[in-house]
């Protein structure tokens, strides 16, 4: 199934080739066709003329034909040199939506001498029309189509589409108050109201706990997640009554997401989960965010935005894990362990390992079972936080790489291999990060940078 729809937009202009802009043209869509997970659509002849745009009416069109195919971002190829001014007009009309603008890359010349294209000339046209009218885009190059670069910055900029779609507008789900002494999980709502128009959507933890309650034991979405609980993890020395209820609880906050078209949420985690409801929810947020409910901790509703961004540009097929930036390796300095209480999507676990089901291991409460333990698998990872200080924000974007340990160690952990752990820290330190932050599997960099271009956020890229 196509996950993000995209507007290509092949600009020409007369009196350069137009048959080499028409066999350029075919040459975009027929790569663009091979595409899995992105969607190109692109004007035929009964849109504009030769399925190009040469002029206002050929834009008129095009506009019309992208706003009903509702598309997340605008392709723009300049085929030959292209018209700037009707290409400006659909790029005006979709100056919300993320731009990618690349040119072609010049042909033989002609037999008296001319040149079929002069791309680039006309893409520098095309640049500094969207500058002049504080347009973001994405600049490419000057390309041919079947270029293995081109193609991956094509499908790169579809997963920042689809981030910038599902960033704008998010709505966040609040379960109960941040933790009283952690200040770091403060946020500013109306600036996330005014930036990015998001809404923050507040539940009690008393409105979840009495849906929870209200739940028959036979209900067969409680005996389905049971189920499922008990045949993906080791569950011996877990009361039966604590993975009931953890069963019920996920059908409470899957009514309250589906209720109130969450994105993401953020769950007030400890310590009322364990003296008034009786459990520990790690197990119960893991599997949230497996489901494609990025689910953070603490309350941390930045950092619930940040595991809705990375699950986005990964085109919804990778679940993040929400971490705290923890030790440094006691004979590594470059591997840090990112752990935390049990909170993991099982679908994570490592080859070597399997899942437990336990007590919270830094709460001391015997009503604390529910923390999914074990170690996530090897692998290349993406690291980010998203922070706001004085109205503005910044987005730390950097990778490491997941290493095997043979030791059983509490929680859902990792041990990450960065380049300069050092300069991580320092980082995190000067820049203002807090202690926690969300690790995906894949290196999705590129597409984060881009995502911070067309949402104004600062990238702080390492």
């Amino acid at each position: 199934m196509k996950k993000v729809k995209l507007g290509f937009l092949p600009s020409h202009r007369a009196p350069f080739s137009l048959d080499w802009a028409k066999q350029m043209r075919k040459r975009c869509v027929d790569v663009f066709k091979k595409f899995e997970e992105v969607e190109i659509i692109t004007p035929d002849e009964k849109v504009s003329a030769y399925g190009l745009v040469t002029d206002e009416k050929d834009a008129k069109g095009v506009i019309e034909f992208f706003a009903k195919e509702n598309i997340k971002g605008l392709v723009i190829g300049n085929m030959t040199f292209g018209e700037e001014l009707p290409l400006l007009s659909v790029a005006e009309a979709f100056c919300d939506l993320p731009i990618f603008l690349f040119g072609t890359k010049e042909g033989p010349f002609t037999a008296d001498g001319n040149r079929l294209s002069d791309s680039f000339c006309g893409t520098l046209s095309a640049s500094s029309g969207l500058y002049r009218r504080k347009i973001p885009f994405q600049f490419a190059g000057i390309v041919f189509p079947e270029d293995e670069e081109f193609k991956n910055k094509v499908e790169n900029f579809g997963r920042t589409c689809l981030a910038v779609d599902g960033f704008f507008s998010a709505r966040i789900g609040q379960v109960g108050p941040r933790p009283m002494p952690f200040e770091t999980c403060a946020i500013n709502e109306v600036t996330m109201i005014d930036t990015f128009r998001q809404r923050v959507i507040p539940v009690t933890l008393a409105e979840i706990f009495e849906e929870a309650m209200k739940l028959s034991s036979d209900d067969h979405r409680v005996r389905k997640i049971l189920a499922e609980i008990t045949s993906r993890a080791k569950c011996e020395s877990v009361p039966s009554q604590s993975l009931e209820k953890m069963a019920k609880l996920e059908v409470a906050l899957l009514d309250f997401i589906n209720r109130e078209e969450v994105s993401c949420l953020a769950v007030q985690c400890w310590t009322a989960m364990q003296t008034i409801y009786g459990i520990s929810s790690c197990l119960t947020m893991g599997r949230l965010t497996e489901q494609g409910y990025p689910t953070a901790c603490e309350v941390d509703l930045h950092g619930a935005l940040t595991m809705l961004v990375q699950y986005l540009v990964s085109l919804k097929n990778v679940p993040p894990h929400f971490i705290d930036w923890t030790i440094q390796h006691q004979d590594d300095s470059n591997k840090f362990f990112a752990w935390h209480c049990g909170n993991a999507p099982q679908c994570l676990l490592a080859k070597s390992d399997s899942v437990k089901v336990s007590k919270h291991s830094i709460l001391a409460l015997d009503n604390s079972y529910g923390t999914a333990e074990f170690q996530l698998k090897e692998g290349v990872v993406t690291l980010n936080r998203l922070v706001e200080y004085d109205g503005e924000f910044k987005f730390l974007i950097t990778k490491g790489r997941i290493v095997s340990d043979p030791r059983k160690l509490r929680g859902s952990w990792s041990w990450v291999e960065v380049d300069d752990l050092e300069e991580l820290y320092d980082t995190l330190v000067y820049e203002g990060f807090t202690h926690h932050a969300s690790m995906i599997h894949g290196d999705y960099i590129d597409s984060l940078v881009e995502f911070c271009r067309f949402t104004g956020i600062e990238p702080v890229v390492l």
